[in-house]
């Protein structure tokens, strides 16, 4: 029986993400850059943030999040919220936040993804949280940002299983898992209440053999082929 090695590196809380290497080879291959992922700053975040939270259907945007939705007179709601992001708790405390910068917008704030569930030991993470304003969405941004979270994760901290999970109803969702090379797993059917309904949790997982075996070539491939993607 094979003996696998227990983990012991958890997520940098400074570290700025950006840059995904393609390709390598005589040619040296290229870096993709035109988003950035900085660890959450409530103070330096929020101007830019806080409009991105609230606009268009911001209803929408937050429907099967803890949080939201945001409107125009909730900004210390919203404060809050950024400052919970950026605060590790005692159920969590590896977990980290990033506002997604767009480098092509003057590194505009467009959002939030997370990188949470970390247990180091065991090499596994969950990337999660994440809402993009609507300028943002179903743009090369969602890509881009969970392909520096997998790079990050699977070769850089050693880690064998990054975990995606949704509601249930969220179709988007889903579809963006699949899209992104997450294979599906199952339901937990009744597995948590939010905001007074139920949520049956959809699962799904990519491991470090699928990343490094097709997922890591599939992610490069929307990369340098596309600006805008369906997510």
């Amino acid at each position: 029986m094979e003996v696998i090695e227990t983990g012991t590196l958890a997520p940098n809380k400074t570290r700025v993400l950006q840059g995904v290497a393609i390709g390598g080879g005589a040619d040296g291959g290229s870096t993709v850059a035109r988003v950035q992922l900085r660890p959450v700053d409530p103070v330096a975040d929020f101007d830019q943030l806080f409009p991105a939270a609230c606009a268009g259907d911001s209803a929408a945007t937050w429907k099967h999040m803890w949080h939201g939705p945001f409107h125009a007179d909730d900004g210390p709601k919203f404060r809050a919220y950024l400052e919970q992001q950026a605060t590790p708790t005692a159920a969590d405390p590896h977990a980290v936040a990033y506002t997604v910068c767009d480098a092509l917008s003057h590194h505009t704030r467009v959002g939030v993804v997370v990188l949470m569930n970390v247990a180091p030991a065991m090499r596994r993470a969950e990337v999660g949280g994440i809402w993009y304003t609507p300028t943002a969405q179903r743009t090369h941004i969602n890509t881009e940002s969970i392909t520096l979270l997998l790079q990050y994760a699977f070769e850089e901290l050693g880690y064998r299983r990054i975990e995606w999970k949704c509601d249930n109803a969220n179709e988007r969702s889903k579809a963006a898992a699949l899209r992104l090379g997450f294979t599906f797993e199952g339901i937990f059917r009744k597995h948590m209440i939010i905001k007074g309904l139920n949520r049956d949790t959809a699962w799904f997982s990519i491991t470090d053999e699928e990343w490094h075996n097709r997922v890591k070539d599939n992610l490069h491939s929307k990369l340098c082929t596309t600006t805008k993607d369906k997510v």
